[in-house]
């Protein structure tokens, strides 16, 4: 694989780091400056909102410009929200801190897969996209963990301090490694947008939606169903959710070589396989190894799903690629703010905390559903895009 990939994978661990990490230190962040549990959880549901509004918005902003300079200034914005969340000396500053970080973060990795896949031949650019992200799974098993502890034993801006520090190895790292592209002549942002008139377009998006949501929606409860089905200690909760992020580096590895061989069949493969593994674990929660065993397959088989999520949406978009990578990033984030509403709405309603799993299987397979029903209609762009690298537009 081309260096260049791993200057981008750098900045999706940065990335990672920055969004995941914050669950760990919210006591500490919510102690100094004096708020709620409920209040400093806006920190992760305010991020989020903001990476779907910057996957698209900023995305759009950034198309008609050279695509390296266009990450370079997402990492300089990603590095000034890091260091204002270090140095906020108040609450709404830290959260001004985390939405600046956050508008880079659907942009970065939507214009990065459109990238990433420029780099190589056709046919390894599944496995270019998912060599991008192996940098937000990384954050998971090893980053998160890493930075929570360095967060309690030197104070929580010391945590954001260092997310600043790679901020600025990957802004070295793509500067000197990322081939430039001219930015595109003709055409106009608005003609980009055309691409929400494709059927295809749409029905990928939904599927990233309700795929990665249904996953996601089970993993945001996990703590609950482990402590309270498997009977692990609270204490154990951190290292099993290791478990979980092995899970997402393998399967976002084989996912992108799969998709690469066959696009239509893994995807296909793949939702059938989260839909089944779900429904095993909440029929096996009770179990500890069986607990363990799904934690792993549900990581490998949710994430496995990404890079060819995002080549299928690519694939049908040929004429606006980058704004099509964004607004799938925004779906991913739209999937996981639904399937957390509706793993919630379960357990408030009393169906107990194997309930999210099941909500989680159901969701993955309507999206299975949809999938099958949108590979029966017309392909349109993306039968030649199959046949042919996606274009950078000059």
């Amino acid at each position: 694989m081309p260096i260049a990939l791993y200057a981008l994978a750098i900045g999706g661990f940065g990335i990672g780091l920055t969004e995941f990490v914050i669950a760990g230190l919210l006591p500490e962040v919510a102690a100094e400056f004096q708020v709620s549990e409920a209040v400093a959880g806006g920190l992760i549901s305010g991020y989020a909102l903001s990476v779907a509004v910057g996957a698209i918005l900023l995305t759009a902003a950034l198309g008609r410009i050279d695509r390296r300079r266009a990450l370079l200034g997402l990492m300089v914005l990603f590095i000034a929200g890091n260091l204002l969340s270090a140095v906020a000396p108040t609450y709404g500053l830290m959260l001004l801190g985390r939405i600046l970080a956050a508008l880079c973060h659907g942009a970065f990795f939507g214009i990065g897969s459109v990238v990433a896949a420029d780099l190589v031949p056709a046919d390894r650019k599944a496995a270019a996209i998912a060599t991008m992200f192996t940098g937000l799974t990384v954050a998971n098993v090893l980053g998160v963990p890493l930075g929570t502890f360095l967060g309690q034993a030197a104070g929580w801006r010391a945590t954001f301090w260092a997310i600043a520090g790679i901020g600025v190895l990957a802004l070295i790292g793509i500067a000197a490694l990322t081939p430039a592209t001219p930015a595109p002549r003709g055409g106009s942002l608005l003609g980009e947008f055309r691409i929400f008139a494709s059927v295809q377009v749409w029905l990928s998006i939904l599927v990233t939606v309700l795929g990665f949501g249904g996953m996601f929606g089970a993993f945001s409860y996990l703590a609950y169903t482990l402590t309270g089905v498997s009977g692990f200690p609270a204490a154990a909760v951190p290292w099993l959710l290791i478990v979980f992020g092995l899970g997402l580096f393998a399967g976002n590895l084989l996912g992108g070589r799969a998709a690469d061989r066959n696009l239509p069949v893994t995807l296909l493969a793949l939702l059938a396989g989260l839909t089944l593994v779900l429904a095993l674990f909440a029929l096996g929660a009770g179990s500890q190894v069986a607990a363990v065993a799904g934690l792993l397959l549900m990581g490998g088989f949710g994430f496995a799903t990404v890079p060819g999520l995002q080549m299928r949406i690519l694939g049908h978009a040929t004429q606006a690629p980058t704004l099509a990578s964004g607004a799938n990033i925004a779906a991913f984030n739209v999937g996981n703010a639904f399937g957390a509403w509706l793993g919630g709405l379960t357990i408030t309603a009393g169906l107990g905390y194997r309930a999210p799993l099941w909500a989680g299987a159901a969701v993955t397979l309507a999206a299975l559903l949809i999938y099958a029903l949108a590979t029966r209609l017309p392909a349109g762009e993306f039968a030649r895009a199959t046949r042919t690298p996606v274009p950078v537009h000059h």
